[in-house]
């Protein structure tokens, strides 16, 4: 039977739940689909932004990881870690190999405020502010120091909530979750005492969940209040759509109870104060080398619906602005600390099968209902074996062969750079029709052993225990039980 392959490129929620429904879809058709989908990230951890986008005191959000880890550990999906598509493989790499790609990479680039100062240190995106208190590896943990006593947040969606809840919560609250040391030694050593929640439009636009409020306003020791008349639906809008919204979405009715609750309170003498404000946009970061305050003017809506600046200016007192205004699509971000043996395998793939026909970038389903099966001009395979063999051999200088990719974590941190090389050589090698150089059966995952009804005869090797054999050497030794 002919095994569909499919590349997914990016391991968070959208491309794990692609894995998923590629692999369920294609067990429900009549006769099945034998698939294999390999999951392909640049970073060599899985799970996107369960892993790095979401707050650490929130546990229950994060724990949907567990359920991605079983994505991953099906035995028709292989996680390939540390590679970057445009560096390490490129579009035409992957077109050469699979039948499909799917990209699910999500936003890369922050959307700017386009005002003057923004560029002044201590402006700063707000999801490399995540990315900092989440570990990413892109974000140096000493990025933040945190030393400033005033900071804005521009923006009223959840990673505004999420970067406010987290300047103004006890840090002490923070030991018992996954935060790192460093970062939580940061937190700890925190000057700040008040935060600006600051949104262009009015309460009934702002795209937080009511469940994510709620909880900012549980905060011990913390203050929250709202701009003077800033709660009042019709004060700033000319349609009256606010208090329309207010009565008929449901969504926008939790807010909008949460955040009357807060401009009925009087401060506390909190230690940290969250100042809440709606209907400012920002014009201005000012500064001389660094930030030391924000320009905002007054907005609202006017008879046409179109949000207007009334010419009301102010100007708060702030160290540090965060922007959290939404995200588009851009260029990838440059890698940092890769190893040069990850660089030499760009191209790998191509060179192992140059002859395959016309690839589908997008996988779904044909007229009947059924996933893409095949496509048109592949060699017999014996001629694909040994020409990607011959590739490989010249182009990794020898050396066993690796399947392309493990279960979550087996890989050591320290064999990383080598595990790279081996992983995409494997990769090409079992595309390539199951045999590695020197005409060994092309490895799978590691640990993994034959399965009776899914390998076809001849193709049934297992790995056993790992080695190192000089530079060029793939970890793992093949064995096949029927010789």
């Amino acid at each position: 039977m002919q095994t569909l392959q499919v590349a997914v490129v990016g391991s968070g929620p959208a491309g794990l739940y692609t894995a998923e429904a590629l692999i369920k879809q294609a067990a429900a058709l009549d006769p099945p689909l034998a698939i294999r989908v390999d999951v392909i990230d640049r970073l060599p951890t899985p799970y996107g932004l369960v892993r790095y986008g979401v707050a650490p005191d929130h546990k229950s959000i994060k724990s949907i990881a567990e359920y991605l880890r079983n994505v991953l550990e099906h035995e028709q999906v292989n996680f390939i870690g540390g590679v970057h598509l445009g560096d390490d493989v490129t579009r035409e790499d992957l077109l050469a190999v699979y039948d499909g790609v799917v990209y699910a990479t999500g936003a890369m680039r922050d959307r700017r405020l386009a005002i003057p100062g923004e560029d002044l240190p201590g402006s700063v995106a707000a999801t490399d502010f995540v990315n900092w208190y989440c570990g990413h590896p892109d974000v140096d943990s000493s990025a933040f120091t945190l030393d400033a006593e005033s900071v804005a947040v521009i923006g009223v969606g959840n990673v505004a909530v999420d970067v406010a809840r987290i300047l103004v919560r006890n840090p002490v609250e923070l030991r018992e979750t996954d935060v790192s040391q460093p970062v939580l030694d940061a937190l700890m050593a925190s000057k700040v005492r008040e935060v600006h929640m600051i949104g262009r439009r009015g309460p009934a636009q702002a795209k937080f969940t009511t469940k994510e409020l709620r909880e900012l306003g549980e905060l011990a020791g913390v203050d929250i209040v709202v701009g003077d008349g800033e709660a009042d639906l019709d004060a700033f809008d000319a349609t009256g759509e606010s208090a329309r919204l207010a009565e008929s979405d449901r969504h926008v009715r939790g807010n909008y109870a949460v955040i009357r609750d807060w401009a009925g309170r009087a401060p506390a003498g909190g230690a940290r104060r969250l100042n809440v404000r709606f209907w400012l946009r920002p014009v201005e970061i000012q500064g001389g080398n660094a930030v030391e305050g924000l320009t905002l003017e007054r907005t609202r809506l006017d008879e046409t619906g179109n949000l207007v600046g009334t010419g009301e200016l102010e100007t708060l007192p702030v160290q540090l602005v965060l922007r959290s205004v939404g995200a588009e699509r851009g260029r990838p971000r440059p890698r940092t600390g890769r190893p040069a043996a990850a660089r030499r395998v760009r191209g790998r793939l191509a060179q192992a099968r140059p002859d395959r026909g016309h690839r589908h970038e997008q996988v779904g389903r044909g007229r009947d209902g059924a996933l893409p099966a095949g496509r048109p001009g592949r060699r017999s395979g014996a001629g694909r074996r040994a020409a990607a063999q011959g590739r490989l051999a010249a182009a990794a200088g020898g050396g066993g062969g690796h399947r392309g990719g493990s279960r979550v974590g087996a890989a050591p941190v320290a064999r990383r750079a080598q595990d790279q090389a081996c992983q995409l050589r494997g990769l090409a090698e079992d595309r390539g029709g199951g045999e590695g150089p020197g005409g060994q059966p092309g490895p799978r995952r590691p640990g993994e052993a034959a399965q009776p009804g899914r390998d076809p005869p001849g193709r049934r090797p297992v790995l056993t225990q790992p080695v190192l054999s000089g530079a060029g050497a793939c970890p793992g030794t093949i064995a096949d039980p029927e010789a």
